[in-house]
C-alpha cells in the first residue's frame, strides 16, 4: 500500500484489535498497557511476535481461543484478496485445532477519517473458554 501507516510498532491495525479482543477477554486490559508505546522495547515490534504474547497470556489464564471474528475498515486498499491469506496467518499462530477465525475488510464508502484514506481502522470479538 504506497501510503503505509504510522505507528510505535509495525502498526498492524488488525491484529492490535485481535491482541485487544483476547487482552479484554481475559480482564488484563489492553495492549498499551502491556506493550507501551513508552517503552522503546517495542518501538517498530513485530505484532505477529506480540501476538504470541498475548496467547501466552490467555492460555496462562487458563484459558483458549476459541473464536475470533474481525473487521478491517479501510477505503483503500481493497482487501477482499488479501482476507484468506490473513486468515490463515491468525489461525497457524493460534495453532488450535478447534479454533474459528473470521477476517471481513470493509469500506466506509468515503466517509471519516478511512474513507478519505487518512488511516484504517479495525474492530476484533473474541470467544475464549477454559482449558479442560
Amino acid at each position: 500500500y504506497e501510503s503505509g501507516l504510522l505507528g510505535h510498532s509495525d502498526a498492524d491495525v488488525l491484529v492490535h484489535a485481535i491482541m485487544d479482543a483476547l487482552l479484554g477477554a481475559i480482564g488484563a486490559g489492553d495492549i498499551g498497557h502491556h506493550f507501551p508505546d513508552s517503552d522503546l522495547r517495542f518501538k517498530d515490534a513485530d505484532s505477529m511476535k506480540l501476538f504470541k504474547d498475548v496467547l501466552e497470556k490467555v492460555k496462562t489464564a487458563g484459558y483458549q481461543v476459541v473464536n475470533i471474528d474481525a473487521t478491517i475498515i479501510a477505503q483503500k486498499p481493497k482487501l477482499v484478496g488479501f482476507i484468506p491469506e490473513i486468515q490463515q496467518n491468525i489461525m497457524a499462530l493460534i495453532n488450535q485445532k478447534a479454533v474459528q477465525v473470521n477476517i471481513k475488510a470493509t469500506t466506509t464508502e468515503g466517509l471519516g477519517f478511512a474513507g478519505r484514506g487518512e488511516g484504517i481502522g479495525a474492530m476484533a470479538v473474541a470467544l475464549i473458554d477454559e482449558i479442560g
